[in-house]
Order: structure tokens, then sequence, then C-alpha cells
């Protein structure tokens, strides 16, 4: 245990106040990950680069727009700010569009992006499972991409 406390120094001093993240950059939460971006102007919407755009929404920004697979958001207004001499996309509004859940925290900076609809049905129609990794009873890696073409039943428990 004593292991687990130097790796996790905040563990040891549970009512001292850690930052989230630096005071120049926000949090951003969506599909399990946290990510740090730059902090977006005070009150304001949360602007992210192109290249951080995967951070919020699982989005790639392609020529043809914002692409997850085959489906592609034009980038115009009001989904594209330009401010400062540079490109920013207003990720509350991209969210909006994609009818993606999402809550902000202004106080500490912290933004949860919630699944986004059109990823979860278009998977659906093509009858395709997420891919998965999980480890089997004796500790070997099974991903569901090598079981492509077999049958596979997944059993899952938990205990809350």
């Amino acid at each position: 245990m004593a292991g687990a406390l130097m790796a996790r120094p905040e563990l040891r001093h549970p009512f001292r106040a850690t930052p989230i993240h630096p005071d120049d950059q926000v949090t951003v939460l969506f599909d399990g990950k946290r990510a740090h971006l730059p902090k977006p102007p005070e009150g304001g919407p949360l602007l992210v680069r192109e290249e951080d755009l995967p951070a919020t929404c699982g989005f790639t920004v392609k020529p043809e727009g914002a692409c997850y697979e085959s489906l592609c958001v034009p980038l115009r207004a009001p989904l594209v700010v330009d401010q400062g001499g540079a490109r920013w996309i207003d990720a509350e509004a991209f969210a909006d569009h994609l009818e993606q859940p999402w809550l902000k925290d202004e106080d500490s900076g912290v933004w949860s992006f919630g699944e986004v609809p059109a990823q979860r049905d278009h998977a659906l129609l093509d009858a395709r499972a997420p891919d998965l990794e999980i480890h089997d009873r004796q500790g070997n890696l099974v991903r569901l991409a090598d079981l492509k073409g077999k049958k596979a039943l997944i059993v899952t428990w938990s205990s809350w």
C-alpha cells in the first residue's frame, strides 16, 4: 500500500487542495479520458484548436470538415470562430450541433462531454461492436478484433 501512496501523493494529503490543471488551461473530459486545453476567454464558450477537437468528441478535422469515420460535418459559422488571427472551433456549439450532451463547471474550468449519438447510431447501423480489449482469467489480452468472423459471447458483471 505504501507504494500506491507514493505513486499518488495527493492521497497522502486529503485536505490539501491540488490544482486540477495549470492556471492557463481547462480540463475536458470525454470518453473516459482527460485532456488539458488552452483556457478560453472568460465567460465565453470553449474554443478549441482543430487538433484538440478529438478530445471533446472523437472527430478529426479533414478537408471536408470534422469527421468521424464516414460521417463529416462541414466547419463553418457558427461552429468556427476566427479570433486573434486564429481559427477556433466552438466546442459547445459543435456538441449542440451533434446533439452531444455536455456541461461545464466554469468555476473550476472543467467541461464534460457525453457520448455523441451519431457515433453510437453509426456503429448500430453497421452492426459492429466497439473495439474492446480485456484480460481473460489467465491474464492473456483478448481483443474483440481478433475474434472477427467468429461468434463471441461477452458476459459482464459488476458488484455495484
